[in-house]
């Protein structure tokens, strides 16, 4: 089959591989209809996630019809011509973190649970195409995909619809949902979301429609502005204005209530020397994140405020401001998304109208074109703001 496969630092290519096969009784082998490319995606292929291995397919937002399962799997409920979609982490079900929704911290499905336990202090789930830290699983950006822990993995979707009103649930919609979530949106709160990338557009959408008055969207990408201010947004062009200042001026000198990093580890900021020192760093391992978004984030919000942090860190960052974090009783909520907690409640509203699932997306293409649309997507090439690689 054809499969998108790192092949060592900003070098990916579409190769043939081996297809998947039935390797326990719990997997199933899904024929991939649908599959994106991720922010995330980005930071592998940039080289700043540990435990990346030549020939490793990437991708973590599959979806795709049933072809083959394992007896378990069957057991459970799972059948051949389902359609489905993978979340980007597997789930066991059973133990004390997936019993409590606590999906992405699945005790079981990380097959390197020691590897990451040493990296981050303990395991988090096995994730789909994302390094030896996360079990070192086959990704979706392929032609066919085994899905172990099928029966409590795979998220049955309904038969009719195109696969672009659901394909978001795979990862990038829950993520910006939980991220609203998790900053406790109150009525009168206004919202800083930094990053109009997919995630932080569909962390505006959630907050717009969890509630908040105001939700102020920081980029400086003309289309990424264009579509947060089409959910309702208030924009900040940070190209143009000194975003700290800007939201003192919009928030009575206080700052916004809650802030959602929605950038990560890659973030590039206003201050040149702040920003090479980093960069240096992170050449020499100093440190392995950039963290400007969430810098700022910190020092925008209000007292007593909330930051939620769906942006993928992964490491170390230096210049940290935790001073600012206790001083001013800030609350942190982060963490990957616990996918399956929100997909039931997301399919009822976007079957209901509730939810724009599709507005994020500007390209579909062929699998084929995947390297080159890494790149476009990377260099926001072409107006690229999300895109789905059909197999």
């Amino acid at each position: 089959m054809k499969a998108i496969c790192w092949q060592g630092k900003k070098d990916l290519r579409c190769e043939e591989v081996p297809d998947p096969i039935i390797e326990d009784p719990k997997d199933a082998i899904i024929r991939v209809t649908s599959t994106c490319i991720c922010g995330s995606d980005l930071h592998l292929m940039n080289g700043f996630v540990p435990g990346m291995c030549l020939g490793d397919v990437l991708g973590h937002e599959p979806m795709g019809e049933v072809v083959e399962v394992g007896p378990e799997a069957a057991a459970r409920g799972l059948k051949v011509g389902d359609r489905v979609i993978i979340p980007f982490q597997m789930t066991c079900g059973e133990c004390e973190q997936c019993l409590k929704q606590n999906f992405s911290a699945c005790q079981t499905t990380n097959r390197n649970a020691a590897l990451a336990k040493k990296m981050f202090g303990d395991t988090t789930a096995g994730l789909f195409g994302y390094s030896a830290l996360t079990g070192s699983y086959a990704g979706g950006q392929a032609e066919y995909l085994r899905v172990p822990y099928a029966a409590t993995t795979a998220v049955k979707i309904p038969q009719v619809g195109e696969d672009e009103r659901y394909i978001f649930l795979t990862d990038i919609l829950p993520t910006g949902w939980q991220a609203a979530v998790q900053a406790d949106i109150q009525p009168e709160d206004t919202v800083a979301v930094w990053g109009c990338g997919p995630v932080g557009l569909f962390a505006i959408h959630s907050a717009k429609v969890l509630g908040a008055k105001r939700v102020i969207a920081i980029d400086d990408v003309p289309e990424r502005l264009a579509l947060a201010a089409s959910v309702g947004a208030e924009i900040l062009d940070r190209s143009k204005v000194n975003v700290l200042k800007a939201l003192k001026d919009m928030t009575d000198g206080h700052g916004p209530e809650k802030a959602i990093d929605a950038v990560g580890i890659e973030a590039h900021g206003p201050n040149a020397v702040l920003e090479l020192v980093e960069r240096v760093q992170t050449a020499f391992k100093l440190q392995t994140e950039r963290p400007v978004a969430l810098r700022e984030a910190i020092m925008a919000v209000k007292a007593c405020g909330t930051v939620s942090i769906p942006g993928v860190y992964g490491g170390m960052a230096n210049a940290f401001p935790v001073g600012a974090l206790m001083q001013k009783g800030i609350t942190i909520r982060t963490g990957q998304t616990h996918v399956r907690r929100w997909t039931d409640d997301l399919i009822r509203r976007i079957d209901e109208g509730e939810i724009d699932s599709t507005f994020v997306l500007t390209h579909v293409e062929p699998l084929e074109r995947g390297p080159e649309m890494y790149r476009k997507f990377r260099d926001k090439e072409d107006g690229c703001i999300k895109v789905i690689l059909k197999p």
